[in-house]
């Protein structure tokens, strides 16, 4: 009797697994569909006055702010939004989104092997997706919302769900000249990409339902938190993050996106071992023409990833796109010289590599310095991250795709530089750096920089001990599944089909 009611339990659950899946996601969508006229009713009044314009209308110069709150240029009282601002900011917004899916999709697809393309370039774009979702319900209103710790530490949930985040008024501290929900949009571009970076790290070897949590988690207390600390600005009277309070500088992301990134790709590769054949069979890009395509729509997308983190279209927007550029030219010939030198040839994957580090170094420091700087900073970078693949290479650590070298070490340097050129003179928000009068300014980078790196590195380790521990059979594919690829073993689908040699 004991054996029977179990396998009676099984055959019901079979029988009626269906209508059980309709019936939890109809209640679900309508759940979710009560809580958002409830937010409707809150902000807006009641529904029968939606309708209304006066109830709507967009909010312009020198009213009131809702929710109030300091203001960016002081007082509590709005600036109007700007149309060509909003226009700028949605585009630049459309550039980034690409280059998660598109960009490092491609990139990544095409430096792992043939029989894992498929599998890699499907997770940036469920990275894309997942990462949509989780900024709205929770992951905007810690990281940007109002400080819940009174020390910068964390946001609280105020902004749930983008509860009290208009559509039609700008927030009372961000990007004064858009709407909130603009700037809501943008910023989710920046926490999509960051996670998409990490898989290089982990590339080939993890169950796709266990790469699933891991980026929720991830996106939560790595991102969230690290933006946080750098980035909010004291919504609503509260405080800043707390390495905003110290001073730090990141204009785009070098520190919050590429640190963070790079140094838990490492910290996956350590915790996960090498891959079946590591160091004895070729590990060769199966499509360098997929590398370069990726390369380039990161080159192209980083227009909007820089400049647009400018919050408005002006003069910061201007050194920003000029910076960008400049460093990311430099440091790709700079690594193909370097690679020359080592090999006597040049190298399409190299040229890649360079304009990559060149992105990632240049972020930081897009909004804060001159034009020579850029270059500096391109041939810093490119020589680093290029010594620091071949230290990994020779260590046998298997970061698969190379984001600690490239995006890890190159943060790094990013951030170290722009507390070394940072001028007033370009940005008048910042602050002056290293070689103009503030050797204070480099330090405390060098804080932001270090702090980050090891939050990010002791987190994500503990993140896949714990995932390990609780998943059956370990968050890691079997030797059989890693030995047929993950394309077959995990997706069920080929990048080609067996016609194509």
């Amino acid at each position: 009797m004991a054996i029977m009611m179990p396998i009676a339990s099984s055959l019901l659950a079979t029988k009626y697994k269906w209508p059980v899946i309709f019936v939890l996601a109809g209640t679900i969508v309508g759940l979710t569909g009560l809580y958002a006229a409830s937010i409707a009713f809150a902000q807006f009044g009641p529904l029968n006055k939606l309708a209304d314009p006066n109830a709507t209308s967009e909010i312009h110069c020198a009213q009131p702010m809702k929710p109030p709150g300091n203001g960016t240029f002081g007082g509590s009282y709005s600036p109007c939004i700007d149309s060509g601002d909003t226009t700028f900011m949605y585009a630049a917004a459309s550039f980034v989104m690409i280059m998660t899916p598109g960009g490092v999709g491609f990139l990544y697809g095409g430096l792992t092997r043939r029989k894992n393309a498929l599998t890699v370039i499907l997770q940036n774009f469920l990275v894309y997706a997942i990462v949509s979702i989780q900024w709205v319900v929770w992951g905007y209103s810690i990281m940007f919302g109002p400080d819940a710790t009174g020390y910068g530490f964390i946001g609280n949930l105020d902004w749930i769900g983008l509860n009290n985040v208009a559509h039609n008024a700008p927030a009372d501290v961000y990007a004064p000249t858009i709407p909130h929900l603009a700037y809501v949009m943008f910023q989710l571009m920046f926490a999509a990409i960051t996670p998409a970076l990490a898989i290089a790290g982990y590339a080939d070897r993890v169950k796709m339902s266990a790469f699933l949590i891991f980026t929720v988690l991830w996106s939560t207390f790595i991102y969230d938190f690290v933006g946080h600390w750098n980035w909010s600005l004291g919504s609503q009277g509260t405080v800043f993050g707390w390495l905003g309070q110290l001073g730090a500088l990141d204009f785009a992301g070098g520190t919050v996106i590429h640190i963070t990134s790079g140094f838990s790709g490492l910290a996956s590769a350590m915790f996960l071992g090498r891959r079946l054949g590591y160091g004895r069979a070729p590990f060769e890009p199966h499509s360098i023409p997929l590398i370069m395509l990726g390369a380039t729509l990161l080159w192209f997308g980083w227009f909007g990833f820089n400049p647009g983190s400018a919050g408005f279209a002006g003069f910061l927007e201007t050194q920003a796109f000029q910076n960008t550029n400049l460093a990311t030219a430099v440091a790709a010939m700079w690594w193909v010289f370097l690679s020359w030198a080592h090999t006597g040839k040049t190298s399409a994957i190299g040229a890649a590599s360079g304009a990559v580090a060149g992105l990632v170094a240049i972020t930081p420091a897009s909004g804060f310095v001159g034009v020579w700087a850029s270059i500096m900073i391109g041939f810093a970078c490119a020589t680093v991250c290029f010594y620091c693949l071949i230290l990994k290479n020779r260590r046998k650590v298997d970061d698969a795709l190379d984001t600690w070298p490239v995006h890890g070490m190159g943060g790094v340097v990013g951030a170290l530089m722009t507390g070394t050129f940072a001028e007033k003179r370009i940005n008048p928000y910042g602050h002056d750096g290293l070689f103009f009068g503030n050797p204070q300014q480099f330090l405390i980078n060098a804080t932001g920089a270090a702090v980050a790196a090891v939050w990010a590195f002791v987190l994500t380790l503990a993140m896949w001990k714990a995932m390990d521990l609780v998943w059956p059979g370990g968050v890691r594919v079997t030797p059989k599944e890693e030995e047929i690829g993950l394309d077959i073993s995990q997706v069920g689908e080929r990048a080609y089909s067996e016609s194509v040699s």
